[in-house]
């Protein structure tokens, strides 16, 4: 093909040659000179995707019997009509337009449309292919495993032209990729936490086609790390109990339970379940030797975790219910509910008034009453309510109240302190006239900010929100022993 060619193109050349020197003994020059070939088209710089199909351009005007060559480098592709490459993917249409189907990134380059006069007159097409990007993981299995308090570089390779740029992500739960965490292909975590396990995707993109994303999975190795879901379990004997640990750990924790340091076997009134990290052990038709100190303990390769119930018969501590700002200048209603299986033998309930102002807080003696609670129903084997009215006491006066109850099991944890205020009038009662005044297990109506004077809500806010920030409390403070 290359001899037949070249045998061609030298036959095409003195042909043109002897009928130009015919013409040049006929023709003027400057008719000469206008009849020369020339490019209608111009040389231009195309960018394509990998795929696509790109025509190059190449119209000349008065070619006459001159050969037109489409090369590549030192490559002919075309010689006039003759397709010299090979390639099936290159053709011409509309005259001389080269056509390339298929992109591939090898196609990049210098592409010479060339007239074969004595000039050897050429129109360059410079093709830049653009490549859409890739990514893979460092190391390709996309699965690392670092242990807790340790650093962890996560690495992934981009391609692509242009060159693409490089981001990391974190799934969340949802399965959906959280905001940026990093930039480039290397991403360093230092002094890993177990809750920086997960699945990390790593993002290349250059603005050719969509953006491309590989995962990869952390795993942080740690010891166990139990959270309970109750450390202290209220319930009654005949009742039920469920007891729950939660237990994070990699590689996966075994698990195991003791009451009072013995290991507890699995029988038909103690049964052990797990689901998922959830680990539960139900204690049915509970005995008065059920009650007393258990602990979970898990165990894996890096360590053990152990955290401690208490499953109690003892009542639950009192939660109030009564609303912060009362209703009436000289008294107010207290209402709070207490968990006890076994009927309620005895309350105990305190309270004091806390003179203020915004500079200083002065509490005053605590006031102690010892309460016999009414008959539970029947239909309310749990719940104790109980409400109590306080009367004589300072209008405008803020007061600090705490309660606690005895069944037959013992004495309950002492509540958290409850702060009220008492609506305010011009009347001044000392606190030492207070008397406590036992109502019925009914709820008292709820006050609202808006029934009081604006002026009063006001100066009672600031002295409350005082307290509040100022004051910590604790039982020891109480003298509560």
């Amino acid at each position: 093909m290359a001899g037949l060619l070249s045998t061609w193109l030298m036959e095409a050349g003195s042909n043109s040659r002897s009928m130009s020197n015919v013409q040049q003994s006929a023709v003027a020059p400057s008719t000469l000179t206008a009849t020369l070939p020339r490019f209608l088209s111009r040389g231009h710089t195309y960018r394509a995707v990998v795929g696509d199909t790109l025509v190059l351009p190449c119209q000349v005007e008065n070619l006459g019997n001159f050969v037109l060559l489409w090369r590549r480098g030192t490559n002919v592709l075309t010689a006039s009509n003759i397709m010299v490459t090979r390639d099936e993917r290159v053709r011409l249409i509309d005259g001389y337009n080269l056509e390339i189907s298929d992109l591939e990134p090898q196609d990049a380059g210098d592409y010479v449309c060339q007239i074969s006069d004595k000039i050897n007159r050429d129109q360059v097409h410079t093709v830049e292919i653009l490549v859409p990007p890739s990514v893979r993981a460092i190391p390709t299995s996309g699965q690392l495993q670092a242990r807790k308090g340790g650093p962890i570089t996560l690495e992934c390779k981009g391609s692509g032209n242009p060159v693409p740029s490089i981001y990391w992500t974190k799934k969340s739960g949802a399965n959906k990729s959280t905001a940026r965490i990093g930039d480039g292909p290397i991403l360093t975590l230092e002094k890993l936490e177990r809750q920086q396990a997960g699945v990390y995707q790593c993002t290349a993109d250059n603005g050719v086609g969509d953006p491309v994303t590989v995962d990869m999975r952390l795993d942080v190795l740690y010891p166990p790390d139990i959270q309970v879901e109750k450390s202290w379990i209220h319930s009654g004997e005949g009742f039920e109990a469920k007891l729950v640990c939660i237990v994070f750990a990699d590689p996966v924790a075994t698990v195991s339970w003791y009451q009072n340091s013995f290991p507890i076997q699995s029988t038909d009134r103690r049964i052990m379940a797990t689901r998922a990290n959830r680990h539960m052990l139900t204690i049915r038709h509970i005995q008065q030797e059920d009650f007393g100190n258990y602990s979970c303990v898990a165990d894996n390769s890096l360590g053990r975790s152990r955290k401690y119930m208490e499953l109690s018969g003892r009542p639950g501590a009192a939660e109030f219910y009564s609303p912060k700002w009362g209703r009436s200048p000289d008294s107010y209603n207290l209402t709070w509910k207490i968990d006890s299986y076994p009927p309620l033998e005895e309350v105990r309930l305190l309270y004091r008034r806390v003179q203020m102002n915004e500079t200083y807080q002065q509490p005053g003696r605590w006031h102690d009453f010892i309460l016999t609670p009414e008959h539970r129903p029947a239909s309310e084997p749990l719940t104790h309510i109980m409400s109590y009215t306080i009367k004589n006491l300072h209008p405008g006066g803020y007061y600090e109240a705490i309660v606690q109850a005895k069944n037959r099991y013992g004495w309950n944890e002492v509540s958290d302190i409850f702060q009220f205020v008492v609506a305010t009038n011009s009347q001044d009662i000392g606190p030492e006239d207070a008397e406590v005044v036992a109502s019925s297990k009914s709820r008292s109506n709820s006050a609202s900010i808006g029934s009081l004077p604006g002026s009063t809500v006001l100066h009672t806010a600031l002295l409350l929100a005082l307290a509040l920030s100022n004051c910590q409390f604790d039982r020891r403070r109480l003298g509560l022993g």
